[in-house]
């Protein structure tokens, strides 16, 4: 399941987590938002440790849009310790998508060696 985050409780759910956080900012217009929903839960899954996954509607929280300056939806940005660390913008399908998570995954774990 995918927490919902708002300008309100971002500081509190994504930077000061004590797990890395996956953020994923949406838009209800966008259709490729809505196709990546599931693998996304599966990617949570795959992960193999602790992993926050929480969705964020850019076109309600503007702030948090501009301030990680959003170009493309959607947009998934890799938190740990508070600090952005992984981004994953502006892919064309789902078969792109699943790469760019296996991709963000060996990353992130060759990081936190």
């Amino acid at each position: 399941m995918m927490l919902s985050v708002n300008e309100k409780n971002f500081s509190k759910i994504v930077l000061e987590s004590p797990c890395p956080v996956l953020v994923n900012f949406w838009a209800p217009w966008c259709g490729l938002c809505r196709l990546v929903v599931p693998n996304l839960l599966q990617f949570q899954s795959e992960w193999g440790g602790d992993l926050t996954l929480v969705s964020i509607n850019a076109d309600d929280n503007l702030r948090l849009a501009n301030a990680y300056r959003l170009r493309n939806l959607p947009t998934l940005i890799l938190f740990d310790q508070g600090l952005p660390i992984q981004r994953i913008e502006g892919f064309h399908g789902r078969e792109e998508f699943k790469r760019s998570l296996k991709g963000l995954m060996v990353d992130y774990s060759l990081q936190s060696a």
